[in-house]
């Protein structure tokens, strides 16, 4: 009895985020993430391919397949859903929980059309309304750019969308004959002197000032001034380092808005 009780605290869950660019994982124990990792999104992968990978990555974290008690999924690309839900059910023998339409997040989707709200942005909402109260705006710099809205009620009543800043990156690169490919980064002055900091100061300088200016309208328009400004995604950072505009910069923003969802799903604490 003891020893069955021992393998049951080791019981995580995890967490799947699947986005338009990464499958971004993490394993949750005790309200804490105890390991991350991605894949590239691809639609072509089989069950088989996606279990193997997953099971890889979670040996190699040191976390046994059993060690899985859960699985929660949020995704924005149905076309490989089948493949991933058929593999962690033939390799962690888990079915997983899919957010999505009856799912209970606390958050009530007040627009005209609740069905177009990405999961993503739902579970970005959870997160920060109850991390962080309402009313917030997520801004998530991911492959698109979004800029989400919730009340002080958590109600989700308005969100932009806008092209990533890898997106406007790709454009320039792949549309233009002599423009080449770079890393994005700050440079040291706006004022650029040749090439790949003209791009650099364009794109980054460019981000900030549309974040600024959306986040300012948001807050005129809705009359919730006072409202807290919570950023996430991969180039997250970059931007919130450089704006006041930006109170808060959550990478796992997504991930805790999964692990909450669940518990409140489930009855089951992740």
């Amino acid at each position: 009895m003891i020893e069955k009780l021992g393998r049951m605290e080791k019981k995580m869950l995890l967490a799947i985020d699947v986005g338009n660019t990464n499958i971004t994982c993490a394993v949750i124990k005790d309200g804490e993430s105890k390991a991350n990792f991605r894949l590239t999104t691809k639609k072509s992968r089989t069950s088989d391919e996606f279990g193997i990978i997953i099971c890889d990555l979670l040996e190699k974290r040191g976390i046994g397949q059993k060690e899985i008690e859960d699985v929660i999924i949020a995704s924005v690309v149905p076309g490989i859903m089948y493949s991933l839900t058929s593999s962690i059910i033939k390799y962690l023998e888990r079915t997983p929980m899919i957010v999505g339409e009856g799912t209970k997040t606390g958050i009530r989707i007040d627009t005209p059309n609740p069905k177009e709200v990405g999961a993503d942005r739902v579970v970005d909402a959870v997160a920060a309304y109850n991390m962080y109260g309402g009313p917030v705006i997520v801004v998530d710099f991911g492959t698109a750019t979004t800029y989400d809205l919730i009340n002080g009620q958590g109600a989700f009543t308005a969100g932009i969308t806008c092209p990533g800043i890898r997106i406007s990156a790709n454009a320039l690169w792949n549309d233009t004959a002599k423009l080449p490919e770079i890393e994005i980064e700050k440079p040291s002055s706006i004022l650029a002197k040749d090439t790949t900091t003209s791009m650099q100061a364009g794109l980054v300088y460019g981000c900030i000032g549309q974040t600024e200016y959306i986040i300012k309208k948001i807050k005129e328009e809705s009359g919730l001034e006072d409202a807290i400004v919570v950023a996430t995604g991969g180039l997250g950072k970059l931007i919130a380092d450089n704006t006041d505009s930006i109170d808060v910069y959550n990478p796992m923003l997504t991930m805790e808005g999964l692990r909450l969802i669940y518990e409140k799903t489930s009855g089951k604490k992740a």
